[in-house]
């Protein structure tokens, strides 16, 4: 079943046509500070993901690997998308925030756990990968 969502202003819209179940959670420092927070994000392969109008979103390259991209007139983070050539390249990592309904989406997993604030923590069991481990999916393939 697809989902839809999109920035606060609504210039910037997005229909996702696979199903969306699970979410992950980010403790990085990038994340933390993009999001204010913890980053709750939807993982969405390219052809999956429809955006309305592309030309609403100001696209900022955050790291040798991704970029983030937010609207250009309300300044909603709106996704990440891997950049780095591998079986993850054009993977978007939606803000489940932007989602119309969120509801049925479970958080399945925790990423640089390793960076994760003390002042916080999930309930329930979460798969975890810490930072150095994160490293190792993006570096380059001999």
């Amino acid at each position: 079943m697809s989902k839809t969502g999109g920035c606060i202003c609504g210039a910037v819209r997005f229909e996702i046509s696979g199903d969306v179940t699970e979410t992950g959670a980010c403790h990085c420092s990038m994340c933390r500070r993009w999001s204010g927070g913890v980053y709750l994000g939807i993982q969405v392969p390219p052809d999956q993901m429809k955006i309305e109008d592309e030309s609403a979103l100001t696209i900022y390259a955050s790291s040798p690997w991704a970029e983030r991209a937010f609207c250009a007139t309300c300044g909603s983070n709106m996704y990440y998308r891997v950049t780095a050539p591998g079986a993850h390249q054009g993977t978007y990592h939606v803000g489940l925030g932007s989602f119309d309904e969120p509801d049925g989406i479970v958080l399945k997993e925790e990423i640089f756990i390793d960076k994760k604030p003390d002042g916080y923590a999930f309930a329930g069991e979460t798969g975890k990968m810490t930072e150095a481990e994160m490293m190792a999916l993006f570096a380059p393939q001999d």
